[in-house]
């Protein structure tokens, strides 16, 4: 994972906000990214292939989860991760909101202070409701 990513992520969390992306309309502004925008893009991350599915570990280098989704909240900032831990090829997983507050990016690795794959699975089950 690069930490540009990791960095990226940790900033939206503490409450940075994310420039709102104005609607494009045919005619009166340009489609797709302006020049000065690719360096943005290419600066940028990709929650597909660079946060999600990537494992959570504790201080001690264990594994106890993987990140499943990421919580985006009103105010452009990604709030929580979710992480589901146990199960067998994703059946059966165990998975929670975790603050991305608590989260620290380690030589390229996510971090879960404290975390065991026990205490994920004791927390409440993270529910999408309606």
């Amino acid at each position: 994972m690069h930490r540009s990513a990791l960095t990226l992520l940790l900033a939206l969390a503490s409450g940075m906000a994310v420039p709102p992306a104005s609607a494009q309309v045919a005619g009166k502004t340009t489609i797709g990214i302006a020049v000065s925008e690719v360096q943005v893009v290419a600066l940028g991350w990709s929650a597909k292939k660079q946060i999600l599915g990537t494992m959570v570990y504790n201080e001690n280098a264990e594994q106890v989860g993987k990140i499943e989704d990421l919580i985006v909240a009103p105010d452009s900032a990604v709030s929580f991760v979710i992480v589901g831990a146990g199960g067998f090829v994703g059946l059966k997983r165990h998975h929670v909101a975790i603050p991305t507050t608590q989260l620290t990016a380690q030589d390229g690795s996510f971090v879960l202070p404290g975390a065991t794959k026990a205490a994920i699975k004791a927390m409440p089950e993270f529910d999408y409701g309606q």
